[in-house]
């Protein structure tokens, strides 16, 4: 067993979910960003879905990934807006123990100064259920990499100071 230290991080136990009704595993590049992101930052891609745009086909995936020991987190992308079947913060927001509001906040605010009034489109929102962190945000590749580069990848490092997600995820111990 491995501890985590200030020089060697504690990797997580990561799950990418696609929300969408066109992407398939070949042109999903904002889950394939993320997966790649997260496995370049020490953690372990744990499942990766593409759902449909349907609250009880999301809510299925997402409680099944809840429940399960093995991951200690959940990166999301799409169903944020506010077009056609966008349907992710209904989806979601019931199986939420505590909101993590700051997080829409802050994206939105880094958004703001790349795309302008148009982030006010974006519902983006994270939270925990059962110990599991879920973020979820816009299903574009740059708004993927403004929430991992601007906020999550330092709130799922245990390195990060003063402060990080994952003292509060009660992280199982894993085998290097």
């Amino acid at each position: 067993m491995v501890k985590a230290t200030d020089q060697h991080p504690q990797p997580l136990a990561v799950a990418v979910m696609t929300v969408s009704d066109t992407r398939s595993l070949d042109n999903d590049t904002s889950g394939q960003y993320l997966a790649e992101a997260l496995e370049a930052a020490g953690h372990r891609a744990a499942a990766r879905a593409i759902v449909p745009d349907d609250i009880y086909q999301i809510r299925a995936t997402l409680s099944a990934w809840i429940a399960d020991v093995g991951i200690d987190a959940v990166l999301m992308t799409g169903g944020t807006g506010f077009s056609g079947r966008d349907s992710t913060p209904e989806a979601v927001r019931p199986l939420f123990d505590k909101d993590i509001d700051g997080f829409g906040e802050l994206f939105r605010t880094l958004s703001h100064a790349e795309i302008g009034s148009s982030t006010i489109q974006s519902r983006a929102l994270a939270g925990f259920a059962n110990n599991t962190v879920i973020f979820c945000m816009p299903g574009s590749t740059g708004a993927c990499k403004t929430a991992w580069n601007g906020l999550i990848r330092e709130q799922l490092d245990s390195s990060h100071r003063p402060c990080n997600f994952v003292g509060v995820l009660a992280v199982r111990e894993r085998e290097a």
